[in-house]
This record gives C-alpha cells, structure tokens and sequence, in this order.
C-alpha cells in the first residue's frame, strides 16, 4: 500500500527569500524577491493563511539607471525605534558595470503607521567594505542592535561570507564589521562557496543565526550558527556552527533547494515558525536564478531537550 502523504502547498508562489514580519498591530507583513527583480512589494494580513490572497502593494520600483537600479534581491521589513525599514540589496544598470554581481545594500525608512502607505526615504548602509554585499537583516539583543548580512570580503576565496556589527541607527552601522562565518564545509561549496540569507532566532538561552550555503538550486541548503545569550556576539569564538546542514532538499516527496528562510511564530503566540522558499523540481534551464518558481512556504518548528532548533523535513507540514 501506498504511505499517503500530504501535499504541502506553497503559502505564496513565485516569491523568493521571503521574510515575514508579525507586528503589534497584528498584522503580519510579508516581503520577498519578485520574479522581475525590479520593486519592492509588502503584503499585510491578519493570519498567515491571509498572505496568500492578500494583494501586494508597490512600495518602491527601480529606476531605469543609476547605483541601484537593477536585480532589486532579497528585502526585509523591520519597525525599529519607531521607524519602518526595508534592506533589500540592488546592483548598479548595466550601463554602469558590464558586471551585474555588484550588489550594495541598501534601506528604506518611513515612520508611517501602516508602511504600506509611506513615504519611503532611500539610503545605502555601508558595511565598510567595498565588494558585493547583500541579504540584510537586524536584530536587537540585550539593549544592543545588530547588523547581520553576507559579504564577499577581497583576499577571501568564495563568493559571500556572514558579518555583524552594532548599529548606530536604523540605516548605519558602528565599528568595524566581524566576520563569523565562511564556507568551509562541502555542502557549503557546491557550484558556489556561500553563506549568505541569515536569519535570527533567540532561544532556550541561546541565539542562533541559520543561514544558507552553495548554488540556489536543489544544493541550496540550511546551516546554522549559535552562541550562549550572553556571549559577546561581537566576538567570533563565541559562536559554534553545525558541521551538517540543518535543513535540506527532500528527493523522496519533490522540495528543492529550500534556504533563505526567515522566523516568525503562529496567531496565538505558541509555535515557531520557520518561513523558506523551494521549488519542487531541478530540471532548470539556464541560471537558477532567472528560473521564477521558488515558491514561499512556512511550516511549525520545534526544539529538542537540549535547546536546538529541529527543522524537520520540508516536505512535512
């Protein structure tokens, strides 16, 4: 007989790097990569099951030229001291670079109520190095602010590496950025050296950045750092790495590639809950990245006795 298994439906299609955010307005806010690469769009609705059919609202679209002008990746909505913040990584038109891989980062700000209808302010965040950079995020700990993203650093083989520094504001960084990790294992390292997409969750004593490493294809894959909570997260020795993967490609049931999470937890506070995109063949022609179809998908976590997070399969509910 055959085992019946549930299909797992994405919870929004042809959204890549998804990042859901659930306010104190209950609101939940949603915002990922489009297909085209070429604007910012923010869903808000009051369930997780309502993102799928909420509309999208345009809140900002590329120019036609200039600095930041194409492949508009990766954006994440933040409410910081008062003030609404999207990072999300652009690259500079082509007739700029003949290179299109020249990302900065970069931050738009609104004190709005509802951020779907600010008035967005731009900025570009520096990270003090000069070299394609991307996948931003913030997280607050202990009274501090920090900066979290991914980095190719010069006289470092490999295409991104993950640095964090202290925030001076919700669009600048203090000090010097600290690398914490680079791609070192082999299921880091296939078709591309990456780590790139971290994400932050703080618990059971424990803060824990999950991140995902090589190609974006069915290699694309989860890793994960922690550190005690009240280590000095400035201070690389602080943190441990997962020497395997923590979530991956299930083969069996047809999820691909599943990575560039972020967390957010259920309606009523109780559950964890991790947010990713897949896609559900590896067939692709060409770049991976032209291919439109990673879907968003969400599913409940848990934690095993010892305080680690357990992903579980992406094939499962």
């Amino acid at each position: 007989m055959t085992e019946s298994v549930p299909l797992i439906k994405p919870l929004v299609e042809q959204r890549a790097d998804p990042y859901i955010y659930k306010h104190h307005d209950g609101y939940y806010y949603f915002i990922a990569s489009v297909p085209e690469y070429d604007r910012l769009e923010l869903r808000r609705s009051q369930t997780l099951a309502g993102l799928a059919e909420a509309p999208g609202i345009t809140v900002w679209r590329k120019p036609e030229t200039g600095p930041y002008s194409d492949l508009i990746w990766a954006p994440e909505i933040h409410f910081i001291d008062g003030t609404w913040c999207i990072y999300f990584a652009a690259a500079p038109s082509r007739e700029i670079l003949d290179d299109l891989f020249q990302h900065r980062m970069y931050a738009l700000t609104t004190t709005a109520g509802n951020p779907q209808e600010g008035d967005w302010q731009l900025a570009q965040v520096d990270s003090g190095i000069d070299a394609f950079c991307l996948d931003a995020t913030s997280f607050a700990h202990r009274g501090e602010r920090y900066y979290l993203w991914a980095q190719k650093e010069p006289g470092i083989p490999g295409n991104s590496n993950l640095y964090i520094a202290p925030m001076a504001s919700p669009t600048s960084i203090a000090g010097k950025p600290v690398r914490l990790s680079i791609p070192e294992f082999d299921w880091e390292t296939v078709g591309f050296a990456v780590n790139e997409g971290p994400a932050v969750i703080a618990r059971h004593g424990r803060v824990f950045i999950s991140y995902s490493a090589s190609a974006t294809d069915h290699n694309y894959c989860m890793g994960l750092l922690y550190a005690d909570e009240d280590a000095d997260l400035l201070n690389p020795a602080s943190w441990h790495k997962s020497p395997q993967p923590v979530f991956q490609s299930c083969h069996q049931r047809g999820i691909y590639g599943p990575g560039h999470n972020s967390f957010t937890v259920s309606e009523d506070g109780e559950r964890d809950i991790l947010v990713y995109h897949a896609r559900t063949y590896t067939e692709i022609e060409g770049d991976p990245l032209w291919d439109p179809n990673r879907h968003t998908y969400i599913k409940a976590f848990g934690w095993s006795e010892d305080g680690m997070p357990v992903f579980g399969n992406p094939a499962e509910p």
